[in-house]
């Protein structure tokens, strides 16, 4: 954008109308701003004026705070942004942010959480339920806990399931985990947003689509899963066959 003012001659806000659009302080949009995590303001004689391209940039930092992102982490990702997006691309960026489970966790102290589990949980249950993602760590000795996977962890810790494999599944869902988000980001980013981008769609139907997707793709990773555990299984059963009849 620029700071003269070139092609952001309407919608302009001044700081106050800004901070209450953006539901932020004063001094916080300056200090964002010489973080460099917002554009500096319009200039107009001695005063300053804002677009909806620094709401979009606020509404972002504040989605990446909610996300437990530091203000380095912020940073990095702030400046991977060009400098020439619209409110409608950083939109998706924060659509692209919006938790994929279907529940929001719910923080909970130890104490509660053994209230709400009809137990007693020990140090090692503690460990297994926070590997499997199921109550995770997140300040002084609380824990963001998904309260609709709790039963099936309990009932895993009743049949003794290991903590170092739950441990090590962690490690494995996140490797793969991490690529595989990477290359549907990618899908969306080059095919599906360009495609809405075009048609003039709306943040809002962005969101929607998003919103829509996400019950597919965890049905198609479900299913991808067991189909590649069940040609696993054939395989061993053919390896051990055939190693019988060597």
């Amino acid at each position: 954008m620029d700071e003269n003012g070139a092609g952001a001659t309407k919608d302009l806000m001044t700081l106050d109308e800004l901070t209450q659009r953006a539901g932020i302080s004063v001094r916080n949009v300056r200090f964002y701003a010489t973080k460099g995590l917002v554009p500096p303001p319009i200039r107009r004689g001695r005063s300053g004026y804002y677009t909806p391209d620094h709401v979009a940039r606020l509404e972002l930092v504040a989605e990446l705070q909610s996300h437990g992102f530091t203000l380095s982490a912020i940073e990095r990702y702030v400046a991977a942004i060009p400098a020439d997006a619209t409110p409608e691309d950083i939109a998706l960026h924060r659509t692209m942010l919006a938790p994929w489970q279907a529940d929001v966790p719910e923080e909970m102290s130890v104490a509660e959480l053994a209230t709400r589990a009809g137990r007693e949980l020990g140090e090692d249950d503690l460990s297994t339920l926070a590997a499997l993602g199921i109550a995770v760590p997140t300040r002084r000795g609380r824990y963001a806990v998904a309260l609709t996977q709790l039963p099936v962890g309990l009932s895993l810790l009743d049949l003794g399931f290991p903590t170092e494999a739950a441990v090590a599944s962690a490690q494995v869902y996140a490797a793969h985990g991490r690529q595989l988000a990477e290359e549907l980001n990618q899908v969306f980013r080059t095919m599906v947003w360009p495609a809405y981008k075009e048609a003039g769609a709306s943040p809002e139907t962005i969101r929607e689509v998003v919103e829509r997707l996400k019950p597919l793709s965890i049905a198609g990773l479900v299913s991808a899963y067991e189909s590649a555990m069940d040609q696993a299984k054939r395989d061993r059963i053919a390896e051990r066959a055939r190693r019988s009849t060597d």
